[in-house]
């Protein structure tokens, strides 16, 4: 009976032992366990927080609000770079321009200067007509002569109606030819909206245009003639000892503002367009039909902020830019340069460049000869399946006929690529 006892007891040490070590083993998988769900959820937090900061950051990238509220009959704000259209409204309705026809008015000289058929420092003969005329004036004097420099400054700057007739009976003998070659310039400019009468902009049946065709000649103007543009600029001017500052009061608000130019009749309301430069973009506003001198001002800066805040110009490609080196046949040489013959700007959300979406098409199988110039694909450049820009991809070099040996190994390669393919 004594014997027995150690046996128990070693039975019952082995026993809990054997209970310990499975305790402490089940202990160890439930804390493993627990561990690895610990492990597994902090992944996952952390994945999620990274998901959800890369969408707020993709989201805050695409945020845009819906443009301003203008208070006019009619608005456009314009990339001046590329042509683009950001806001609208009204945009095509023909409406009394007042004095933002001296615009064209400026342009038809512009271009006559450019042409030679006209000097800065002609004398210009002041009529009857143009000594007469209402409204705003430059104060010249009948049957005097005035430097034709210092007309344009005039119109521009103090926005003469008696400069404005001056310049045109100068250009084409009366006002009346003048307004013909204002047509006409309109019609080469693709302004489809507008139609002049005469120089000024005073009232007269079927005067009119439209906020985008101000746009768009504005941008013209701009892009062609710079040193012209520049006088736009100019806070005031004096002319027979009577000095008179610039209408266009952003230019004194706003730093980025250069130009351009009011207007106001009780038929047009008031009217101004205005352009600015911030951070290489260049932005033409436009607003017909406004309530007052302050609300123009007030219209037009708020279209300015909007598209600065919330867009931007980029350039896509520039000049004889190669876009892919692709494979030629039966050439001299075995691949050819592709790309984009000249510069590509387009107006884009503010940030977005990094997501934009290049889908670049190139003809299959190119052969030799080919000439520099020659297209070759097209290139489309999009954004949230919105496309932004699509164009031809052209041959960047010439490639001549390879020899006859050449061709035939390339046209035996070719042959046996598509028998298999």
């Amino acid at each position: 009976m004594q014997q027995e006892r150690p046996n128990q007891m070693q039975e019952q040490i082995q026993y809990q032992m054997q209970e310990s070590n499975t305790n402490a083993v089940a202990s160890a998988h439930i804390g493993r366990s627990i561990s690895n769900i610990y492990i597994c959820w902090a992944v996952l937090l952390l994945l999620a927080l990274a998901l959800s900061s890369t969408t707020v950051n993709a989201q805050q990238a695409r945020i845009i609000p819906r443009a301003p509220d203008i208070a006019a009959t009619s608005y456009v704000l314009m990339d001046a770079t590329t042509g683009d259209i950001l806001v609208e409204s009204n945009a095509d309705i023909p409406l009394p321009p007042a004095s933002l026809t001296k615009i064209m008015t400026d342009y038809v000289v512009a271009s006559e200067l450019s042409s030679g058929n006209i000097s800065m420092n002609d004398d210009v003969f002041i009529s009857v007509k143009a000594w007469q005329m209402d409204g705003s004036k430059m104060f010249i004097q009948e049957g005097t002569t005035v430097r034709l420099e210092d007309l344009i400054y005039g119109m521009v700057v103090q926005s003469g109606n008696d400069a404005s007739v001056a310049l045109a009976e100068h250009i084409a003998g009366s006002e009346e030819a003048f307004a013909d070659m204002m047509n006409q310039h309109a019609e080469l400019l693709g302004l489809t909206s507008s139609y002049f009468v005469n120089a000024h902009g005073l009232p007269a049946d079927q005067h009119v245009m439209s906020a985008r065709d101000l746009a768009t000649l504005s941008q013209a103007l701009i892009s062609r003639f710079p040193e012209n543009y520049k006088i736009y600029s100019t806070p005031e001017f004096t002319y027979n000892g009577i000095r008179q500052p610039n209408r266009n009061s952003l230019l004194f608000q706003d730093r980025n503002v250069d130009g351009m130019k009011t207007g106001f009749t009780d038929a047009a309301g008031y009217c101004l367009v205005a352009s600015a430069t911030r951070d290489d973009m260049r932005l033409i506003a436009v607003v017909m039909g406004t309530a007052s001198e302050n609300a123009r001002a007030i219209e037009a800066q708020k279209l300015l902020t909007y598209g600065f805040r919330f867009y931007e110009t980029l350039e896509l490609f520039t000049g004889n830019e190669v876009l892919a080196s692709n494979q030629v046949w039966s050439g001299k040489s075995n691949s050819i340069d592709i790309g984009i013959q000249d510069p590509v700007f387009i107006s884009i959300p503010r940030g977005s460049d990094d997501d934009l979406v290049t889908d670049l098409q190139i003809n299959e199988n190119l052969k030799a000869p080919i000439t520099a110039g020659e297209i070759l694909g097209q290139v489309t450049i999009s954004l949230d399946d919105q496309i932004y820009y699509q164009g031809e991809v052209i041959a960047l070099q010439t490639i001549e006929r390879g020899s006859l040996i050449k061709r035939i190994m390339d046209w035996l390669t070719l042959f046996f690529m598509n028998l298999f393919s």
